[in-house]
Order: C-alpha cells, then sequence, then structure tokens
C-alpha cells in the first residue's frame, strides 16, 4: 500500500464533476477517486453542483450570467470551507476566471451577489480553484507522484494539455504556453514516455462550440491532430479534459465512419494513467468503457486482452471495427 505522501495541513478539496465525466466518462471519475484517494488526498463531495458552464458558448452570449451559475457551484465549495478541485480544463477556466473576475471587480460581485441573494447564497471569494493535473505537479510533485508508483509504465504517450489548462498563461502562472512541461513530468512521473510530435499545442477541435456547431471543421482538426500523434508512433493519448477525452475517442469512431480512416489510439485521462501505475486494473479505471479499444495496448500493459472482452475477438490496429468495439 502506498504512503500518503501530501501534506495533511493543506486546504481541504472538494470535487467539481463538471458535465461529462459522470455522464459519458464514468471512469474518469473512478480514477480520480481512486488515485486521489492512493496518495492520500480526501475529497468532499460537492453536492447540488451544476455545468459549469462552458467558457466558450456561455461566457460570449451572455457573461453576467456565466458568472452567476459559476458563482453559485463556487459558493457550494466555499460553504464547506475547501478550494475546489477539477478534472476538466472548460471547468476549471470558467470556475478559475469567475473567481478571479469576482474577487478583483467589486461591481461585477455586486451584481452576482443580488441574484445569488435570490437562492440564499453570496460569493465571498475566500477559495481557489484547482486542476488536478495542476494541483498534483505544484502540491504532490512529479518526484512524489514517481514514488506512489509501483506498477512502471512502458507506454509512449502524446500528451495533450488542451486549452484551457496553459491560456491564459498571464492568469495560469504554468510557464510558456507554448513549450510548458509540468504535465509531461506527471505523465513520466508514472513511467511512461513522453513523446513529441508536431502541433503539440493545438486544440482537439471541439472547443468553442465546435464540436455542435461545425463539426466538419472540428473533426478536421481532430484528424489532423490524430496523424501527427500516429506518425509518432504512440501507444495512447493522455488528455486532461473529458471534453478533449471526448473529441479524440469519439472522434475516431466519426473519422473512421465518415471518411473509413482509422487510428485506433487509445485515450486516457491523466487519472487513468496514473491509476494503472498506482497498480489499478483498467477495468478499475473505466478504460474498458471508452470506445476505442487496441489489443497492443492491453499487451503493453502486461494483461491479456481476451480478459477485457470475453468471447469476442479483439482487434488490434485496423483490426478494430468502426463502432470503436471489438468485432
Amino acid at each position: 500500500m502506498t504512503k500518503n505522501i501530501t501534506d495533511n495541513s493543506k486546504r481541504n478539496l472538494s470535487l467539481f464533476l463538471g458535465c461529462i465525466a459522470p455522464n459519458r466518462y464514468p471512469g474518469i471519475e473512478s480514477a480520480t477517486r481512486k488515485v486521489m484517494e492512493r496518495l492520500g488526498i480526501s475529497l468532499k463531495e460537492l453536492e447540488g453542483a451544476s455545468c459549469c458552464p462552458a467558457p466558450g458558448v456561455f461566457q460570449s452570449f451572455d457573461k453576467k450570467t456565466w458568472l452567476t451559475l459559476a458563482s453559485r457551484n463556487l459558493c457550494l465549495s466555499e460553504s464547506l470551507d475547501a478550494d475546489i478541485l477539477t478534472v476538466c480544463n472548460g471547468c476549471y477556466a470558467t470556475l478559475a476566471d469567475t473567481n478571479r473576475i469576482l474577487k478583483e471587480d467589486p461591481e461585477a460581485k455586486a451584481g452576482v451577489n443580488e441574484k445569488l441573494s435570490e437562492i440564499g447564497k453570496e460569493f465571498s471569494g475566500k477559495i481557489e480553484v484547482r486542476h488536478i493535473v495542476e494541483y498534483l505537479f505544484r502540491e504532490v510533485s512529479p518526484e512524489k507522484v514517481r514514488d506512489a508508483v509501483i506498477h512502471p509504465l512502458d507506454l509512449r504517450v502524446a500528451v495533450h494539455y488542451g486549452c484551457h489548462l496553459i491560456k491564459p498563461a498571464h492568469e495560469r502562472k504554468l510557464g510558456s504556453a507554448e513549450n510548458p512541461s509540468f504535465f509531461d513530468e506527471l505523465v513520466e512521473a508514472t513511467g511512461a514516455r513522453s513523446v513529441e510530435y508536431e502541433d503539440k499545442m493545438a486544440c482537439c477541435g471541439a472547443g468553442g462550440g465546435a464540436r455542435s456547431a461545425v463539426q466538419d471543421v472540428a473533426l478536421a482538426l481532430t484528424e489532423k491532430k490524430l496523424e501527427h500523434m500516429q506518425s509518432a508512433n504512440v501507444d495512447c493519448i493522455v488528455d486532461a479534459c473529458p471534453f478533449c477525452h471526448l473529441q479524440f475517442d469519439q472522434g475516431q469512431i466519426e473519422l473512421a465512419d465518415r471518411l473509413g480512416k482509422e487510428f485506433n489510439i487509445p485515450v486516457l485521462h491523466y487519472s487513468q494513467l496514473l491509476g494503472l501505475a498506482l497498480g489499478y486494473s483498467p477495468e478499475e479505471l473505466g478504460i474498458h468503457l471508452n470506445r476505442i479499444q487496441n489489443s497492443e495496448f492491453y499487451t503493453k500493459l502486461g494483461e491479456r486482452a481476451e480478459s477485457r472482452f470475453p468471447g469476442r475477438k479483439l482487434g488490434a490496429g485496423a483490426g478494430i471495427g468502426k463502432g470503436g468495439v471489438p468485432t
């Protein structure tokens, strides 16, 4: 059993799940809870939380409503005297930016609190917003994560930072937005190798409402990024955002259906990658629930691929069906 490697004097944390993880990729939630518990980090339940709401679309149409809805979520965590922890880049952007704006702008804070008073709440600005990758890097450190690993991973990983985790750089304060390293360091703490590839810092393609409004454009961006990852001969993609996760995982299915183009690159959230390194099985981390499955990936993990899908033939590469499940 891994020892508690965190400082118990650090502030409490509540877990903000957002929408996509619990509704589309519950494995991300399961993995997050398991790895944080293993690292000795307790998470409070954030009962009553809503959509963050999304930073691109909502903020663009009605900033006051966006601030008010986000501040309600912040109030829930304030009532627990806990900083709020996200597993999603978009949620991180909305909650962190709202927290900052309302702390710095008295007029905006007053306007939001006027609306919040109708439901008996008030934003005070006494907590901080954290992202799981940013939190593990700053508060735990790659070195301590490495110390906790019991099953080093022999994987070539395409790290996808996403947009909102690192931008705007002057607010996130996580180093260069064009050539960051903190996420790569956490990935390599698991024993995996972060492989460089062309246009690494490009968007997944889904952001800003593109996935819903102009899906062909979104998929073209995803296709290009997947091509660069494939050229780098990676074993999997590792992201820090369920929406990026959806675009890479489901997006591969859509590209196969529309263009007959198959990449079959497994997609993991960082919590799932870390969970593997901490000794959890793919099933415990919900990796088997992802659309893209690849027998070669399970072989690299030292798992019998057939055991993931009893009674079905599990292909590799082009052997995976267009539906993203074994055929």
